[in-house]
């Protein structure tokens, strides 16, 4: 505090003189670092980012769930009591009489020849993939909660992080929509407009909890600074990943990634077949063999837009630039081979993973590029 005296001793001397000294950001740091203040910038950015993490790891715990075909495993939706496993056989069974009415058993899994134990495996994958939503719900709500009752959250955070908590809440609604698609009629696996619409809301959910991450961090190093814009050429890079994302979830969901298992052709074709009996507005949403094909060079307009973000942010930020580089050159490496090896398991996990973590590295990116000039500036002059 006595840095603070003298600082406005010293800013109102020179005033006197004739000079101009410009301090306001220098007495918003004595605020912010004064031992009576409660607000925690960085505390907060610290959490989201851990949360974000946890973002990452029930992605990939679904992408898992997605390719092992557990999903339609849990036929009910429980928030609260189905924490709980089956923990008895006779619980077990009763678990497995509600799968085998499901079509996916009637018609794939039952003919298949699927035993209890098969079950088991199954129901472990997506209990584990609910449970982590509901702990990343109570590692956002609980914290939330407390920097709130604390007065630690700056002024005009509180709504945007209401706003990412209400979003986690859609995810737990999206995730049983989609679940419940594939319980009737004769589908033997979940919609793919459900499907996608419930990895969309994750990603999106990620990038806003980096975006408000970075904010944060950026408060937290110079009080005088302001939250970052969404700049135009960082909004039609965001479209373009948006196309990509939407397509590869349509990818997943409707299983064409078994529609080839060649690159660069598909079948030995460059163009493939497209099913234009019911149009193409049809077959631009429902195709596996359209979709592939649109899921594979569509990527590489969002390469060209992601290499035009990196190098946009490269000057003010280098460490942004190599990671979206970094995620989008290990993406279409993972793409590549998850194509050529059949779809291996563990190839199409990476894939799903490094899909997250671009979104994050993109949302880093265009988080820089849409910070003023001036506080990049005054960030370089206080390290």
């Amino acid at each position: 505090m006595l840095y603070c005296i003298i600082l406005q001793e010293l800013q109102s001397n020179l005033q006197c003189l004739g000079l101009h000294f410009r301090a306001a950001s220098r007495r918003d740091w004595c605020v912010m670092t004064s031992p009576h203040n409660k607000i925690r910038p960085l505390a907060l950015a610290k959490w989201l980012y851990c949360v974000a993490a946890m973002v990452v790891l029930i992605v990939v715990v679904g992408g898992i769930t997605r390719l092992t075909e557990s999903g339609l495993s849990i036929t009910q939706w429980q928030p609260v009591t189905g924490v709980l496993p089956p923990l008895d056989e006779a619980t077990w069974l009763t678990e497995y009489d509600k799968y085998r009415a499901t079509p996916e058993f009637i018609y794939e899994a039952g003919p298949a020849g699927m035993t209890l134990a098969d079950f088991k495996f199954i129901f472990f994958w997506e209990w584990f993939h609910r449970l982590m939503g509901r702990l990343i719900g109570l590692a956002f709500a609980l914290p939330l909660m407390w920097f709130w009752v604390r007065g630690a959250i700056p002024k005009g955070y509180t709504p945007r992080l209401i706003a990412l908590l209400a979003l986690g809440g859609l995810q737990g609604v999206f995730g049983w929509l989609m679940v419940r698609s594939g319980l009737s009629g004769q589908m033997t696996d979940v919609s793919h407009f459900w499907l996608s619409i419930h990895l969309l809301t994750a990603l999106f959910t990620l990038g806003g909890l980096i975006w408000t991450a970075l904010d944060l961090r950026n408060l937290a190093a110079d009080p005088g600074s302001r939250p970052a814009r969404l700049t135009g050429i960082s909004a039609l890079v965001a479209a373009v990943l948006f196309v990509q994302l939407l397509l590869g979830a349509w990818v997943a969901g409707l299983n064409a990634g078994h529609a080839s298992y060649d690159w660069p052709l598909m079948n030995g074709r460059l163009v493939p077949e497209v099913d234009l009996r019911q149009g193409w507005l049809w077959a631009l949403t429902h195709d596996p063999y359209l979709l592939h094909f649109l899921h594979r060079w569509w990527a590489w307009i969002a390469v060209a837009a992601l290499i035009w973000l990196a190098r946009k942010v490269r000057h003010i930020d280098r460490r942004a630039s190599v990671a979206i580089h970094s995620a989008f050159g290990i993406q279409i490496l993972l793409g590549i081979a998850t194509v050529m090896t059949g779809v291996a398991l563990w190839l199409a996990v990476a894939h799903q993973l490094f899909g997250a973590l671009l979104v994050a590295a993109t949302a880093w990116g265009m988080h820089v590029a849409g910070v003023p000039s001036t506080q990049h500036d005054a960030r370089k002059a206080h390290s």
